[in-house]
C-alpha cells in the first residue's frame, strides 16, 4: 500500500486550512499600511532639517563647552530645531551635559540609532510579508479551482481564481507601500544620524581641546584612562565602517536591506 495518498491529502488539507488565516493576515497588513502611511504623512510635515543652524550651534557647542560653560551649551542643545530625532536627542545631551556625564552621550547616539532601525522594521516587515502572503493567497485556491475544473464545475473554478486574484493584489499594494516608506525613511534616518555623528564629533572635539585657562575638562562620574578613550573611539570608528555602504554616500543607521 502507497503512503504517497496520505501524504497528499494531508498536505493539501494543511494547506486549504491555511487559506482564511492568510486572508486575515492580509487584511491586517493592509489595515497597517494604511496607518503608516498616515504617520509617514504626518512625519513628512513635521522634517525640518537646518543645516547652517545645526553648524552655527556646533560651533557654538564647542566654544562652551571647550570652556566648561556646561550651562550654556545644555540651552544650545535644547534650542535645536531640527528635525524630531535630531531634536529629542540633543535634549537628553544637553541632560548629560549638565550632569557632565560626558560618557552617555556615545551611547545615547547608539540608543537613537536603535530607535530608528526599530522604526525602520515596520515598513521593512511589511514589504517582505505581504508579497509572500499574496503568493501563498494565490497558489492556495489553485488546488480547489483544478479539481473543480476537472470535474466541469465553472461556478467553483471562478470563485477560486477570483480569491487567488484578490490576494495577489492586496499583497503587492502591502508590500509596495512598505517598500516606499523604508526607502524614504532610510533616507531621512542617514540625515538624522549625520547630524546627530557632527553634535557628537563637536563635543568630542571640544573634549580633546584643554580649556583657555589650560585645564581638562572634568567629568562626573568613572573616568576613562587614555588606553579606554582610544579604545572607545577606535569601536566607534568600526561602527561607522560596519553601517557604511559599499559606494558612496551617507552611511546606513540599520543593517540589512528591504
Amino acid at each position: 500500500m502507497s503512503i504517497a495518498g496520505p501524504l497528499f491529502s494531508i498536505m493539501y488539507t494543511f494547506s486549504s486550512a491555511l487559506l482564511y488565516p492568510v486572508i486575515i493576515v492580509l487584511l491586517l497588513l493592509v489595515l497597517s499600511s494604511l496607518g503608516l502611511i498616515g504617520e509617514f504623512l504626518s512625519e513628512y510635515s513635521k522634517r525640518h532639517r537646518d543645516s547652517r543652524k545645526l553648524e552655527e550651534d556646533c560651533m557654538q557647542l564647542r566654544s562652551t563647552v571647550k570652556n566648561s560653560r556646561f550651562l550654556d551649551a545644555s540651552n544650545t542643545l535644547r534650542e535645536s530645531r531640527q528635525n524630531r530625532m535630531v531634536a529629542s536627542f540633543s535634549r537628553d545631551a544637553a541632560l548629560c551635559l549638565e550632569q557632565k556625564r560626558f560618557y552617555a552621550i556615545e551611547k545615547l547616539a547608539a540608543e537613537y540609532e536603535i530607535r530608528m532601525s526599530r522604526q525602520l522594521e515596520k515598513t521593512k516587515i511589511l514589504a517582505t510579508i505581504s508579497p509572500m502572503l499574496g503568493l501563498m493567497g494565490t497558489l492556495i485556491p489553485l488546488g480547489p479551482a483544478l479539481i473543480g475544473l476537472s470535474q466541469g464545475d465553472i461556478a467553483t473554478l471562478a470563485n477560486n481564481l477570483m480569491i487567488a486574484f484578490a490576494t495577489t493584489v492586496v499583497g503587492l499594494f502591502a508590500g509596495s507601500v512598505g517598500y516606499v516608506l523604508t526607502q524614504v525613511r532610510r533616507r531621512w534616518y542617514w540625515e538624522d544620524m549625520s547630524d546627530i555623528d557632527y553634535i557628537l564629533d563637536a563635543l568630542e572635539e571640544s573634549f580633546k581641546e584643554p580649556s583657555e585657562d589650560g585645564r581638562r575638562i572634568e567629568q562626573n562620574g568613572p573616568t576613562p584612562s587614555l588606553t579606554a578613550e582610544e579604545e572607545i573611539h577606535e569601536k566607534k570608528q568600526t561602527l561607522q565602517a560596519n553601517r557604511a555602504p559599499a559606494g558612496s554616500g551617507r552611511p546606513e543607521p540599520v543593517d540589512g536591506s528591504c
